[in-house]
């Protein structure tokens, strides 16, 4: 292979790289904590330690290995598509509200069958203080 070759599909390997850190999560949105997800931004919900609240993005699959690629994000909004090897897929569109709540609109196939609902989270503490407090 001569050198301008090689140089050439080092420099796409690079800038491929670049693009895919470059997307992200929406920056607004809170980190690793336990987190209330709920119907409604005012309902109590089910309470969950999330160490990666990108988890939120595939909801309906959580706990699956899946891929996930970022279509758009901006310091508060964000559109993920997903893909789980077998178990299903999804898009999710986020909004971050405030920094610890987001309300997440997802549709795809889990279990050979449609879903879509809209989920509201919100961040209420640190794993370690909300489990001491139980």
């Amino acid at each position: 292979m001569n050198r301008r070759l090689f140089t050439f599909r080092i420099l796409v390997c690079v800038a491929a790289a670049t693009m895919a850190v470059g997307a992200s999560l929406p920056q607004a949105m809170a980190g690793p904590g336990e987190w209330e997800i709920g119907k409604t931004a005012s309902a109590r919900g089910e309470r969950i330690c999330l160490p990666d609240p990108a988890i939120l993005m595939q909801w309906e699959h959580r706990g699956k290995a899946c891929r996930r690629t970022i279509l758009n994000s901006t310091f508060d909004r964000a559109e993920v598509s997903y893909s789980c090897n077998g178990a299903g897929f999804g898009t999710s569109r986020v909004h971050v509200v405030t920094p610890r709540s987001i309300k997440i609109d997802t549709q795809g196939i889990s279990g050979g069958l449609p879903f879509g609902y809209v989920i509201h989270a919100r961040c209420i503490g640190d794993c370690g203080s909300a489990q001491a407090a139980r």
